[in-house]
């Protein structure tokens, strides 16, 4: 019984998935290595939540219809579900949320913010204008 290693690439019909395998050939004139890739139809009755990108062992069995003549036989890898991935990030988010501040370090530090912002932004009218149409902001004495 011939077995092949693959990815899944459509889980959209019922009870059957699109399997791709890939495998190495030799050219015969170049010496060279290429990938080349084939496309089976295997049955997965019995195996709930097979998605696009999960990794699957096939296994030959008898044809079950014209073009499917395979069945999985194991999931070796899934990737992340998209329920995981919440739970991830929710997770991320407790670890590195930002610390509160108590109340009077707050007003500090946005006073001071408002400062820094309040001498970095000039206005067109403070800056002068050169003939040449460059601009020239005036040099502070402070």
């Amino acid at each position: 019984m011939r077995t092949k290693q693959g990815i899944v690439t459509s889980a959209k019909a019922q009870d059957t998935v699109t399997v791709e395998v890939h495998r190495h050939a030799f050219h015969p004139i170049y010496q060279k290595r290429f990938r080349k890739s084939s496309k089976f139809l295997a049955d997965c009755k019995g195996i709930d939540d097979l998605q696009e990108g999960d990794a699957v062992t096939i296994a030959e069995c008898k044809p079950l219809s014209k073009r499917k003549y395979f069945r999985v036989t194991e999931v070796t890898n899934r990737i992340p579900r998209v329920s995981d991935l919440t739970e991830e990030q929710d997770i991320d988010k407790a670890i590195h949320r930002e610390k509160e501040a108590p109340e009077e370090s707050k007003k500090n530090e946005s006073g001071v913010r408002s400062q820094e912002s309040g001498e970095n932004s000039k206005t067109l009218s403070e800056k002068e204008e050169k003939s040449d149409g460059s601009i020239d902001t005036p040099i502070s004495t402070s």
